[in-house]
């Protein structure tokens, strides 16, 4: 039986756990093979629903407070700055007390990270459009859908 993409994310995540210092390398690896799927997914909200005002941020791979590491990519916008809302943020973390790295979003949940090749990190993909799908959701209902421009340009393809 073939196993689905996301599926076997999973059970990577589950399997073999390392030691820390293991983790920490395989994280750096990661951010880099993530870097492109974050920024695409972001963009794919820019272009056809921000109309393109969108300004995308990455941090990189950087030490938390609390000794873990993290990166970051944000998407924010004019309406979305005046409203005084968060961004739409892809989040990748490894949090110092955890045994394995994490995914997550601005407004939403986390996902399972275990990226070790190009492949892993296109299947990825998937998974950071619907998390970012979701933020962008979730910030709508922080306001109102007048935050997102194409919204009120129906008609617009």
């Amino acid at each position: 039986m073939s196993v689905p993409a996301h599926a076997a994310a999973l059970l990577r995540h589950y399997a073999d756990p390392r030691d820390r210092a293991a983790e920490d390398v395989l994280f750096l690896r990661a951010v880099p093979l993530l870097d492109p799927f974050a920024r695409q997914a972001l963009e794919e909200l820019n272009g056809p629903l921000l109309l393109g005002t969108g300004r995308l941020t990455a941090s990189g791979t950087r030490r938390t407070a609390e000794r873990g590491l993290e990166a970051l990519w944000e998407l924010s916008w004019p309406e979305q700055r005046l409203a005084g809302i968060g961004a739409v943020r892809l989040h990748a973390f490894y949090g110092a007390g955890f045994r394995q790295p994490h995914l997550q979003g601005g407004t939403v949940g986390r996902w399972p990270l275990h990226v070790s090749t190009p492949e892993q990190a296109a299947a990825v993909l998937p998974t950071l459009r619907a998390i970012a799908a979701a933020d962008l959701h979730n910030l709508v209902a922080q306001r109102d859908h007048g935050i997102v421009p194409a919204s009120g340009r129906r008609g617009r393809s």
